[in-house]
C-alpha cells in the first residue's frame, strides 16, 4: 500500500522533557525503529508535527538582541522542517541501507482571508502554569490558552488548500523514495494577484496537511501516530471508552476539544469521506498493528478493516 503517517510534534519531544537536542534525536531514533518497518512492507510518505520546536525558536528569536524583531512564524516552520527532517532523514537511511530518503521543504497554500487569522487556536511551544503562561503573555504580546492542566502559547491554523510542492512528492513517490515532508503542516504561503508566493504568520495544522496530501497522492491508507492507544469516547470522565473501527460519521458525532483531538478527528473523516480509503489514530509503535486492523482507532466508510482487497 502507499501509506501516508503524520508523527506527532510531542513524539519528538514530549511533555517535560528539555528541548535539547540530543532528546529529541533519541525520540526521533525511536520513532524510526517503527517507521522503517512500515517502509519495508508499503510506500511510505511521512509528515510531522512542529509545534514544540517552532515555540522554541519563536521564544529564541523574540530574546535575541541582536535582531530587530523576531523572526516571522513562516520562517521558523522552514527552520523546523529542516532541523527534523534532517534528523529523521539521516535515521531512516540508517534504519534502511540501501533506501532513497529525502526530507522536502515544503509550502501549504492557504487563504489570505482564512478566519482563522482572527482566532488563533495551535497550540506551539512548551507548556507552563497558568502565572506564567499569563506573564509570557504580556511580556511578548502572546494569546494563551489552556491545554489540559497547563497553558500554551496558540497561532493562528489557517486550513491548507494545497501542498505547493505536491507534483514533486509524487514523482519522488513513484520513483521508489521514500519523503519526508509537509512538517508542521508546510511552511504557509499565500499567492498574490500576480500569482507569487509569501510566508504568513501561522502554523498549519499538520494532520490536516496530511489528510490533503495523502488524498492528492492517492494514498490508501493515512496514518495519525500519537501517544494514545484510540480515540476515546466521553474522555475524561467515568464514562470514558475506547473506539475501535469506527466511520465518519460516528465519529463526527463526538464533541472533541478543538485544540488536540478535534483536528486529528476532522482530518481522518475528511479523508476517509472524500477518498473512501482507510484512515486511524493510534500509537506510533503500533503502526503496523494499525495497518493489520488490530490496534488504533481505524475508520473507513463501513467501520471494516481490513478488506479483502487489500490482504
Amino acid at each position: 500500500m502507499k501509506v501516508l503517517v503524520a508523527l506527532g510534534g510531542n513524539a519528538l519531544l514530549r511533555r517535560g522533557e528539555r528541548p535539547d537536542a540530543d532528546v529529541q534525536q533519541a525520540n526521533v531514533a525511536v520513532a524510526v525503529k517503527t517507521l522503517a518497518k512500515v517502509a519495508e512492507r508499503h510506500e511510505l510518505i511521512i509528515t510531522h508535527g512542529n509545534g514544540p520546536q517552532v515555540g522554541l525558536l519563536a521564544v529564541e528569536s523574540a530574546n535575541d538582541p541582536n535582531l530587530t524583531k523576531p523572526y516571522p512564524f513562516d520562517t521558523l516552520g522552514a527552520e523546523t522542517q529542516g532541523m527534523i527532517g534532517y534528523w529523521m532523514q539521516q535515521a531512516l537511511q540508517n534504519a534502511l541501507p540501501g533506501r532513497q530518503v529525502i526530507a522536502h521543504v515544503t509550502q501549504t497554500l492557504v487563504s489570505a482571508v482564512d478566519p482563522a487569522f482572527d482566532n488563533p487556536t495551535k497550540f506551539v511551544g512548551q507548556v507552563y502554569e497558568q502565572a506564567e503562561a499569563e506573564k509570557l503573555a504580556a511580556e511578548y504580546g502572546w494569546t494563551v490558552k489552556q491545554d489540559g492542566q497547563y497553558w500554551r502559547r496558540v497561532v493562528p491554523s489557517p486550513k491548507p488548500q494545497r501542498v505547493v510542492e505536491t507534483r514533486l512528492i509524487r514523482k519522488l513517490v513513484r520513483d521508489g523514495v521514500t519523503v519526508v515532508c509537509a512538517g508542521g503542516g508546510g511552511v504557509p504561503v499565500i499567492r498574490d494577484e500576480n500569482g507569487r508566493l509569501s510566508g504568513v504568520e501561522a502554523v498549519i495544522d499538520k494532520d490536516l496537511t496530511g489528510s490533503l496530501l495523502a488524498e492528492a497522492l492517492e494514498c490508501d491508507a493515512f496514518l495519525i501516530l500519537t501517544d494514545v492507544p484510540r480515540v476515546m469516547r466521553d474522555f475524561g470522565t467515568p464514562q470514558q471508552t475506547e473506539i475501535g473501527h469506527t466511520t465518519p460519521h460516528e465519529l463526527r458525532s463526538i464533541d472533541f476539544p478543538a485544540g488536540s483531538m478535534g483536528p486529528k478527528a476532522e482530518a481522518v473523516c475528511r479523508f476517509v469521506e472524500t477518498t473512501g480509503d482507510m484512515a486511524a489514530i493510534g500509537k506510533l509503535d503500533q503502526a503496523l498493528e494499525i495497518l493489520d486492523g488490530r490496534a488504533g482507532t481505524i475508520v473507513t466508510p463501513n467501520a471494516t478493516w481490513p478488506l479483502s482487497s487489500t490482504l
